[in-house]
């Protein structure tokens, strides 16, 4: 019995479509833990069996986790909430059962960074690793994802790109860093979820195959979609005041600020591809073709724009 929690999310719809593609091959039942059972796709909702309420909850992880033994394991975002709060307060009941129900085996979705000079400051990144470490407390054999930004994040900008050819960040125009297409991670997901010989605790890197700066992403994006893209790098302050503006909880954008410094202070480029196994992901090219294209080039009231 595998358990999917977050499973109408970016990553976990893509991880629930593999498994219920390939887990009755490998004789595994799966089990759903969602608010909303209507979320989920007529074909899989009939195929799984489906715990209703949140998986920060100390009732539904018992009711989820009975008789499970492994744990797909992602925490939502909460921007009423701290990091600490967010991610090591969210995870603690789910922790402590997996210690009750007998889990042997926990696959969550975390951040780079750890073992670097900027971990313990890095705001948002902090509070996940501090998640990965209540997990690894509990007993389980635990694997962390160790994820860098998504390039699913660009499709906030798609409105903008559409309109004036152009997609904001924090960052330096030319300093490279790795990223990841969420479909990468839930394959990753999938197979340590499927074949469980793996023990103890350990972190694996999944990355896209290159480090692309913000102008090494606009060059491909004007090529991939035919038009010309520019980027434009917003201060950490217009960041916070736009965050702000927007009603989020100070603690929650100030560990976003905090995060979006560390990244451009090289918080994820403490990863040798050439000396450790890192899980290779989706080019950035095919992914702008397959993903971003169609929402740019999408009529603004199919994607929500004025």
């Amino acid at each position: 019995m595998i358990v999917i929690t977050a499973p109408t999310g970016n990553i976990g719809r893509r991880l629930l479509s593999l498994l219920a593609e390939a887990a009755p091959a490998h004789g595994e039942e799966l089990r759903v833990v969602v608010r909303d059972p209507a979320r989920l796709p007529d074909g899989v909702r009939r195929r799984v069996d489906v715990v209703t309420g949140s998986h920060g909850d100390a009732a539904t992880v018992a009711r989820a986790f009975a008789g499970a033994d492994a744990v797909f394991w992602l925490v939502p975002p909460d921007a009423s909430l701290t990091p600490h709060e967010a991610y090591s307060g969210f995870t603690r009941p789910a922790a402590e059962a997996f210690a009750d129900h007998g889990v042997g085996h926990v696959v969550g979705v975390s951040a780079l960074g750890r073992g670097t000079a900027r971990e313990s400051r890095a705001g948002l990144v902090t509070a996940s690793l501090a998640m990965d470490d209540l997990i690894a407390g509990s007993g389980v054999a635990y694997r962390a994802l160790a994820c860098p930004s998504f390039y699913e994040n660009l499709l906030e900008d798609a409105e903008s790109i559409r309109e004036h050819g152009v997609f904001t960040d924090t960052a330096d125009a030319d300093r490279r860093a790795p990223l990841v297409a969420a479909a990468d991670i839930a394959a990753a997901a999938a197979g340590l979820l499927l074949e469980r010989s793996w023990s103890g605790v350990g972190t694996v890197p999944v990355l896209g195959p290159r480090d692309l700066s913000p102008h090494d992403l606009a060059r491909v994006m004007t090529e991939e979609l035919g038009r010309p893209v520019r980027y434009e790098r917003q201060s950490l302050d217009d960041l916070r005041a736009t965050m702000l503006g927007h009603g989020l909880a100070e603690a929650f954008v100030e560990g976003m600020v905090d995060m979006k410094r560390a990244k451009d202070e090289g918080l994820d480029e403490g990863i040798d591809r050439a000396s450790r196994a890192v899980v290779p992901g989706t080019d950035f090219a095919q992914w702008c073709a397959r993903t971003l294209k169609p929402a740019v080039l999408a009529a603004p009231e199919a994607t929500g724009g004025r």
